[in-house]
């Protein structure tokens, strides 16, 4: 059995809204409401949903990068919420983040090699010179590239040599955990290919555990082992991606795959049931937050929030799932 990594349990993260000259508090927007996922070494979790639904808001939130997130993160069973940055420190190096955006990731006033050392020497594993620089070396030469890029600027790659970039210097610092922000999105199809397959290929080398953060189900079916789907801060389900991608049991998962394009929409059979605008965090839906944007709502819909209940292999938060098949999808 695998080791288990990470375990996520009711994470929250509410950002106060203020008025007036004594910035009293007059609301909260519940990014996140009480998420809870697990993840073992050597998997991939993708966390999918709208722009807006809270997930970028996860992945900050366990890089220690939000002070309002409550709950519990336990990685190799350390909790990292609520700790001293002394606790963490030594924590920091087995988690590491891949942004979306490597040009604005990365200092443009730094070499390759001072981008990369600096992880290395902030997190005191390497003090020598040299051993810092066989530390670079070694992780360019595992995303593809060589010891010639060290002295170049990042504006001097193209946007997959500087992703590759943004994973080596991950890399660097021997992490457990990879969590990578829609770290495809803006890439070509064909770039898109190359990263996926080279994070495939550094997850079978070096056991990584990797958690996937994108909107775009379409590059998970090859790529992710379970699925969690996000909606306004809520997981709605979750499950193995084999099984999540071709029945899925709640109607916004659905609908997400019905809207990803295909050559042959007919043999899909799946129909949209995403309607509307999604609601503002700030003033959620009473009941489910799903039911003002779903075609099969009753009256209950509004009146109760759903608990996640098993529904074969997959956790579901739905009054009223979908039937196995019901969804079938051939993404």
């Amino acid at each position: 059995m695998s080791e288990e990594l990470l375990v996520v349990q009711d994470l929250t993260v509410h950002f106060p809204v203020t008025r007036g000259l004594l910035r009293r508090q007059v609301g909260a927007v519940r990014a996140v409401d009480g998420v809870s996922f697990r993840l073992q070494r050597g998997r991939t979790l993708a966390l999918v949903g709208e722009s807006g639904c809270g997930k970028t808001t996860v992945g900050r939130a366990l890089v220690g990068l939000l002070p309002e997130a409550r709950g519990s993160v336990l990685l190799h069973g350390e909790e990292l919420l609520g700790q001293s940055a002394e606790r963490l420190r030594p924590l920091r190096r087995h988690l590491q983040m891949v942004f979306q955006d490597p040009l604005t990731s990365l200092d443009p006033r730094m070499t390759v090699r001072e981008l990369l050392a600096e992880g290395v020497t902030a997190l005191g594993l390497a003090t020598a010179p040299t051993e810092v620089e066989d530390r670079v070396v070694a992780a360019l030469r595992r995303v593809g590239m060589g010891g010639e890029h060290l002295g170049r600027f990042p504006h001097q790659f193209s946007g997959g040599q500087r992703q590759r970039i943004g994973i080596a210097r991950a890399l660097a610092v021997s992490p457990s955990l990879l969590i990578c922000d829609e770290a495809v999105s803006a890439l070509d199809v064909s770039i898109q290919a190359q990263i996926l397959n080279l994070l495939t290929e550094l997850q079978e080398e070096l056991g990584l555990a990797c958690l996937f953060i994108t909107h775009d189900l379409s590059v998970v079916r090859h790529f992710a082992h379970e699925v969690a789907v996000m909606y306004l801060g809520e997981l709605v389900e979750q499950g193995p991606a084999e099984v999540l991608l071709n029945q899925p049991r709640h109607p916004y998962t659905a609908g997400l795959l019905a809207a990803v394009p295909s050559a042959r929409p007919e043999e899909r059979g799946l129909t949209a049931s995403v309607l509307g605008d999604v609601p503002s965090p700030l003033h959620p839906p009473s009941g489910c937050r799903f039911h003002t944007r779903c075609a099969r709502a009753v009256p209950l819909c509004g009146e109760q929030s759903p608990l996640p209940e098993q529904k074969g292999p997959s956790l579901v938060r739905c009054h009223l799932p979908l039937s196995p098949g019901a969804g079938a999808s051939r993404l």
